[in-house]
């Protein structure tokens, strides 16, 4: 996934007030997405999307200096269709990642970010499963241990609303 625009925001040894890349206010977004939610949520807009690492957002003049700029609804409209996620300020509401397509090159689920995170999740939790039976024998008690740890987590996740239904 890709941001705009850069941020700024202080120091936390000395104070001072830094620019930083927009990927430090959607990774830090992450982080407080998953802290209040799950992986399968969106880490944007007005509840979980909140920016808590910065200021203003806006970018660096020709003199080196932090200009602080407001994205249109039109700019953010225009971005979003080009896969580039804005990061905008709304008065009253604060800095807020307002978007969460993934650069995937077709139209579907998986443009998502928080599609994506969860079949990345599920895939690590799948894989680290299966590599427990690797060179046992398949058999119908070697399948059923599978499912017997496969079934509960994934029903986890249907139940913290990652997924609607499964089949495995």
């Amino acid at each position: 996934a890709v941001y705009y625009p850069a941020g700024q925001t202080t120091e936390p040894l000395d104070g001072a007030t830094v620019a930083v890349p927009p990927s430090h206010m959607a990774l830090y977004t992450f982080a407080y997405n998953d802290n209040i939610s799950f992986q399968w949520f969106a880490p944007a807009g007005l509840t979980r999307g909140v920016v808590q690492n910065a200021s203003a957002v806006g970018h660096i003049t020709t003199e080196g200096e932090f200009k602080a700029i407001s994205l249109t609804q039109g700019q953010r409209d225009a971005m979003y269709t080009a896969k580039l996620n804005p990061i905008t300020t709304f008065p009253g509401q604060g800095t807020i990642v307002f978007g969460q397509k993934t650069l995937h090159s077709t139209a579907s689920a998986l443009d998502r970010v928080n599609v994506r995170r969860l079949l990345i999740q599920l895939k690590k939790f799948l894989g680290d499963q299966a590599r427990n039976l690797v060179f046992e024998q398949n058999t119908v008690a070697t399948r059923n241990r599978f499912l017997s740890v496969v079934n509960p987590y994934l029903e986890s996740v249907v139940q913290r609303q990652g997924l609607y239904t499964f089949r495995v």
